[in-house]
């Protein structure tokens, strides 16, 4: 049994519970990495101004592959329409704004409620079947909502897309500027969030027994753990993830079309998390950084033949193995090796070179 099922068996019984959430305090404290890389996020709106556009579509990115990582990388749930949920928020927000109130942050939590309830609604679908037949209902699902997004044209504006979205002020304060810069911080500060409230879940007891679910649900189910009703909470926040990345794309465009139920969304956003891991989290923004500036670039220098490349690089990091990837530190020096583990690992309130 994997060492999340034995933590949170373990967590059963008397004395070993503090150990247990001991290791959950632990677990949910910030590593040095984490700050590195969002103090390197938040300088991006000061040192490259001019990359907002991309930098926004990074973000937007990040959040829906940290959305699919809740549900493959904790629950094991392998999804192929993902985008269903995406989409759905992508047009709530649109229409949201078009026909009610443009404000977008409200906009947001109606979208990511409209997502979570296809979610809460479709997760009992999942739960009936093995991997193959979630694969198959999940596309599914993708294919029938991108259906109907083309054929209710009075609504959702067809082929042409939905078209007169107009966005207001965030929180009435802040409008978007046409470089992008106010839509990229609002962006970040809600990937930033939401990867918080994300980090916290999976480092708690619903977390750890959603590992042990995936690892082993037999020995899950004898531990008293609620299979069903965690795949069905999990599966309806990561909607609701999907959701809010979706009226992202809105909001910052003021434009959605049928392109955001397509399913090459989907397929993208797993690739996102071949390139940068799946269980971590980080794997998604990792991965949607990785992705987004490789095909930028790709895209550039080879404008017939840049899937080709993308589909080459995904067949390097198969055959090579992620694991040897991840294991590139051990060919550096002994000493450098150290220091890097132990700067990696660093947490505020603790030392560098030793624990608390």
């Amino acid at each position: 049994m994997s060492s999340a099922s034995e933590t949170l068996m373990s967590s059963t019984a008397g004395k070993p519970e503090t150990t247990a959430m001991a290791l959950l305090r632990r677990r949910n404290s910030w590593r040095a990495y984490e700050i590195v890389l969002w103090l390197i996020a938040f300088a991006m709106i000061f040192a490259m101004p001019s990359k907002a556009l991309i930098l926004t579509e990074i973000t937007i990115v990040a959040l829906f592959a940290v959305s699919l990582d809740l549900i493959l990388g904790y629950a094991g749930i392998v999804s192929l329409g993902h985008t269903a949920f995406f989409g759905l928020g992508a047009y709530a927000a649109g229409l949201f704004a078009k026909h009610y109130f443009a404000e977008p942050v409200t906009g947001l939590l109606v979208a990511g409620i409209a997502s979570g309830v296809l979610g809460f609604v479709t997760s009992f679908l999942v739960l009936r079947g093995s991997d193959l037949t979630r694969l198959m209902t999940t596309l599914g699902i993708g294919l029938m909502l991108a259906e109907l997004a083309n054929q209710m044209a009075w609504l959702t504006g067809g082929a042409d897309g939905l078209s007169g979205v107009i966005i207001g002020p965030i929180l009435g304060q802040f409008e978007f500027d046409l470089w992008g810069r106010t839509g990229y911080i609002y962006s970040l500060v809600t990937l930033f969030i939401l990867t918080w409230a994300a980090r916290r879940l999976v480092n708690s007891p619903f977390g750890l027994s959603l590992k042990a679910i995936k690892t082993n649900p037999v020995r899950a189910s004898m531990v008293a753990i609620p299979s069903r009703h965690r795949i069905v909470a999990v599966y309806t926040i990561a909607a609701v993830y999907a959701g809010i990345a979706g009226a992202l794309l809105t909001q910052t465009t003021s434009f959605v079309s049928p392109d955001v139920l397509a399913f090459h969304r989907s397929a993208d956003v797993l690739l996102v998390l071949v390139l940068g891991g799946v269980g971590y989290l980080y794997g998604g923004i990792i991965g949607a950084i990785l992705f987004t500036l490789l095909r930028d670039w790709l895209s550039v220098i080879t404008p017939q033949y840049w899937m080709f490349w993308i589909g080459f690089v995904l067949i390097v990091i198969v055959m090579i193995g992620r694991e040897n990837l991840a294991r590139w530190h051990t060919f550096l020096p002994e000493p450098l090796r150290r220091a890097m583990t132990r700067i990696a690992n660093w947490r505020p309130g603790a030392k560098i070179g030793g624990s608390r």
